[in-house]
């Protein structure tokens, strides 16, 4: 509170008031504003079920009880540690202001993902970072760099948890961190006896595209060793899958046919063309043979038998995948969405190890000719859509 000014100085004076009482300060009623502000301390706190279950007693018993029945408000701020949260179930229990509820969440991702989470309240785009006080926000490639760097060296539940926003839950999902960290091996020499790029297209209400890159060992393992999928339209993951596949010198590249069908593998030659045209790829790379798949089961039962093979050491990862990693440790059968990244590592083993497949996945029929217009035949020295002959 300010007061009278005297001699050139100003009168400060500090109110402080126990309890939930209603005062006058300067004649402006100040009451009824309740501010909750990280109402579980930690991880080990928000994941304790009795100390969740205390907080929501808490928010019902007392918090509650002391807002006036007009002209209340309650501000929570809090680090998104657990899907049920003291947030996760205002949420869940009271809804969105936008969707009736009672509401208005102002979400501030490290890095915005506005399919995910709504509009931006900073009207960002997809991938733009967030501000940091220290670096100019003009300076976007050090803020992507800062945000990056943060990410690499944090778990990836802490990075969802205290930099998106977008707590993830720790049990009912496919495979364990734990398996997931031990099958990591950055190290071991083994010779590729073949390699593959697998792509899973956007579409059925999904915009991220799954393009991994991996190979079949002499040791009978597959190993995943790249991991280019993100937010992309037809021509970008074509391109991703084609740039891969030329980096890897991949012999096949499996695309999942459900949703492009025929224009998936299309949209590869198109864009393998088109870089040979730009010069990206040598005149002389032969196109790998583009073999499209079609997935007859739920993605459960694709992805089971492809965490067996995790389980029974036939997959390793040439190191670290962040965000691979994530969907498959997260992942449960009742989500809604469809994670690209474990599409396309699926369809990568299932194609290197056809004995893992049990019927989930099968090869789509090739179309019988281009359509017209799009792309270049094939030269006399590539089969249909780009076998390598002999």
């Amino acid at each position: 509170m300010v007061g009278p000014v005297r001699s050139g100085r100003v009168g400060v004076y500090d109110l402080q008031v126990e309890g939930t009482s209603n005062f006058f300060a300067g004649q402006v009623l100040v009451h009824n504003c309740l501010i909750v502000d990280d109402p579980h301390k930690d991880r080990a706190d928000a994941e304790s079920a009795a100390s969740r279950q205390q907080i929501h007693d808490w928010w019902s018993s007392a918090a509650l009880k002391r807002l006036q029945p007009d002209r209340n408000a309650v501000v929570g701020i809090q680090t998104r540690w657990h899907p049920d949260d003291w947030a996760g179930r205002r949420l869940e229990d009271e809804g969105r202001l936008e969707d009736g509820g009672r509401w208005k969440v102002v979400h501030l991702p490290a890095i915005a993902n506005p399919s995910k989470f709504g509009p931006d309240p900073l009207g960002r785009q997809d991938g733009d970072p967030l501000p940091h006080p220290k670096i100019p926000t003009r300076r976007r490639k050090k803020l992507l760099g800062w945000w990056a760097d943060v990410k690499a060296t944090s778990s990836v539940r802490d990075w969802h948890a205290m930099a998106q926003g977008d707590p993830q839950p720790s049990e009912g999902a496919l495979v364990s961190r734990e398996l997931l960290r031990m099958i990591r091996d950055p190290g071991l020499t083994v010779e590729p006896q073949k390699i593959a790029v697998a792509v899973d297209p956007s579409g059925g209400g999904r915009d991220v595209a799954g393009v991994v890159g991996g190979f079949l060992g002499d040791d009978k393992r597959v190993w995943i060793t790249h991991d280019r999928s993100a937010a992309m339209s037809s021509a970008e993951w074509s391109t991703a899958a084609c740039l891969l596949a030329y980096e890897t010198n991949a012999s096949v590249i499996y695309v999942e046919w459900n949703f492009g069908r025929d224009m998936a593998v299309l949209a590869i030659q198109t864009s393998w063309d088109t870089l040979q045209t730009e010069g990206l790829i040598p005149r002389n790379v032969l196109m790998p043979l583009i073999d499209p798949v079609r997935a007859k089961q739920g993605k459960l039962l694709r992805a089971a038998p492809v965490a067996q093979q995790m389980v029974q050491d036939r997959v390793r990862l040439r190191g670290a995948f962040v965000d691979l990693e994530n969907e498959w440790a997260v992942w449960q059968d009742t989500d809604p969405d469809s994670p690209g990244r474990i599409d396309a590592s699926v369809i990568l083993v299932y194609g290197l190890i056809p004995e893992a497949n049990k019927g989930a996945i099968v090869h789509a029929p090739l179309p019988t000719a281009p359509t017209p217009g799009v792309g270049r035949q094939p030269s006399p020295a590539v089969g249909a859509y780009g076998r390598r002959i002999g």
